[in-house]
């Protein structure tokens, strides 16, 4: 079966992802998903959202890290 490759935004940058959902994004994109914020198509999304926001051609989508420390 041959997957099928989107054209997306990433962070106002054009990516190419054969993710299917934001939360195969998140996995794609960072070794550590859980520290990251989506924004899917200028919506911000709740971690427990990730799994049922799909993916299409030219979604927008903005991704910031959380990073912690003193």
């Amino acid at each position: 079966m041959k997957t099928s490759v989107l054209d997306i935004l990433l962070n106002g940058k054009p990516h190419q992802t054969t993710a299917g959902t934001i939360a195969e994004l998140a996995n794609e994109i960072s070794p550590a998903p859980q520290t990251l914020l989506m924004e899917h198509n200028q919506i911000a999304l709740h971690r427990s959202q990730w799994t049922e926001a799909v993916l299409q051609s030219n979604d927008r989508v903005e991704v910031l890290q959380v990073s912690a420390g003193g």
